[in-house]
């Protein structure tokens, strides 16, 4: 198959050809059909994920056709159209007993602990728990945007982050992730600041329902502002890009008793990141964070798909065909882009 392989971390990955994926007994292969270009690919990429062994070929967010199936599964076979959370948990554990999949004590991700869909196909493990149809009427590019993007902001700002309706709710970085929670937070009927440095960003914020948005590149103090155009501040706040300036900016710009999800993953070379736990402290703040989402709790989000209330697809701004991720992921580290990037790899 073809696949995008690099073989160290920061240096160009490239399109070439590797050997086909084989199901484990438990598991079954997919023949990609949709795949997301997500930070998180490129966090991976700059050598900030331990899990990865080298040579590796990233991609997690993924939609496409059951191919081969293991001895063990039960539940699938091939030609269903499926998709994945990026956490596939191993179904056995103490936090999968509790229901909590995304938190699994042995999980695997593809595109981390093994290859992933950055190819024509791809191995995903105990697929029972782990896959989630797709129906018919969804495109396999708006079932891939669902993987990570967009249930980790809906299970971060509706299940983690207790979204009511009249809350301010102020999101930190409006690419994939802080767009799907503009979009999710504002059908909740919250009332939604959306905070980057992109004026296209921030004008997809607009579209998706935020009715405040503000240019942290023009605006020396975001947390302050967040708190002049709320009244006090957010109830609920998400970083949804991760860094130490927009972690910081999101727990400050809460009022009392706030709740700050933090969302975007946080590397640093240190491996800690500085947080105003004073301000937590003394107005009894809630720091919270979100992990993708659980299989079994899509049907709720899927339901508002549905039924038109969620529209993940508007989300997918840019498709492009395989030989071009190389320099895409590469453009992630300076510029991101607005809205979800999807690959199609046969294309």
């Amino acid at each position: 198959m073809r696949a995008v392989v690099f073989e160290r971390y920061g240096e160009a990955a490239e399109v070439r050809e590797v050997p086909d994926p084989h199901p484990a007994a438990h598991g079954v292969t997919v023949r990609v059909e949709a795949t997301g270009l997500c930070r998180s690919d490129w966090h991976g990429w700059q050598g900030h994920d331990p899990d990865i062994t080298l040579p590796h070929v990233p991609g997690h967010e993924l939609a496409g056709v059951v191919e081969a199936v293991g001895d063990r599964v039960t539940r699938w076979v091939p030609g269903d159209r499926v998709t994945a959370p990026f956490v596939c948990a191993c179904g056995s554990c103490g936090a999968c007993a509790a229901g909590d999949q995304q938190v699994c004590e042995r999980q695997t991700q593809p595109g981390f602990t093994h290859w992933g869909s950055f190819a024509q196909y791809v191995a995903l493990d105990h697929a029972d728990v782990n896959l989630v149809a797709v129906p018919e009427e969804m495109s396999f590019a708006t079932a891939a945007s669902l993987g990570c993007r967009f249930a980790t902001a809906f299970r971060a700002v509706v299940q983690q982050g207790r979204v009511a309706a009249g809350e301010w709710v102020a999101v930190h970085g409006c690419g994939g992730v802080g767009l799907s929670a503009v979009m999710i937070a504002a059908a909740s009927g919250a009332r939604v600041v959306a905070v980057d440095v992109s004026p296209q960003a921030l004008d997809l914020a607009r579209k998706f329902g935020a009715v405040q948005c503000l240019d942290a590149s023009g605006t020396p103090d975001t947390a302050a502002a967040v708190r002049d155009l709320t009244d006090g501040g957010a109830h609920l706040s998400l970083d949804a890009l991760g860094s130490p300036t927009t972690c910081a900016a999101s727990v400050n710009g809460l009022r009392r008793r706030g709740r700050h999800v933090q969302v975007g993953l946080l590397p640093s070379t240190s491996g800690t990141t500085p947080v105003p736990m004073a301000r937590a402290i003394a107005l009894e703040l809630e720091l919270l964070g979100s992990h993708g989402m659980a299989a079994h709790t899509y049907p709720p989000m899927l339901e508002l798909v549905r039924a038109g209330v969620l529209r993940p697809d508007l989300l997918v701004t840019s498709t492009i065909p395989l030989d071009a991720v190389p320099s895409a992921l590469t453009a992630l580290g300076t510029a991101p882009g607005a809205g979800v990037t999807v690959i199609e790899p046969w294309s």
